[in-house]
């Protein structure tokens, strides 16, 4: 189903964003964009909704922002999990699995 208008649930974006930047830290285009390889071309994350997304989670303490810079040589923000941002990925996980069970449950059964 690529490019399928989907509509993310409040609170999914930061989930994603953490397990975006979970193997190596990443600019902004390189989060949006592994995010959408990652789930098969069917979510896509636009600009507006990507960077407030970026700094509340900087603000929280679950990445932080390094200098770095692109092949072309221009500088660039990179990404980074912290160790409280890999325990909230974790805890957003364990959620998220507890909601979808509820929601095939109740699909399933109502």
């Amino acid at each position: 189903m690529p490019n399928a208008n989907v509509e993310l649930l409040q609170g999914t974006l930061d989930l994603l964003i953490l397990k975006a930047v979970t193997l190596e830290p990443l600019h902004g285009w390189a989060i949006a964009t592994r995010i959408q390889e990652m789930s098969r071309d069917v979510l896509t994350i636009n600009q507006g909704s990507l960077y407030p997304a970026l700094y509340r989670l900087e603000d929280r303490g679950f990445l932080v922002r390094e200098p770095g810079v692109a092949p072309n040589g221009r500088r660039i923000a990179l990404y980074r999990l912290t160790a409280a941002g890999r325990r909230q990925l974790e805890q957003r996980i364990e959620s998220w699995f507890a909601f979808a069970a509820a929601m095939q449950h109740v699909i399933r059964h109502a």
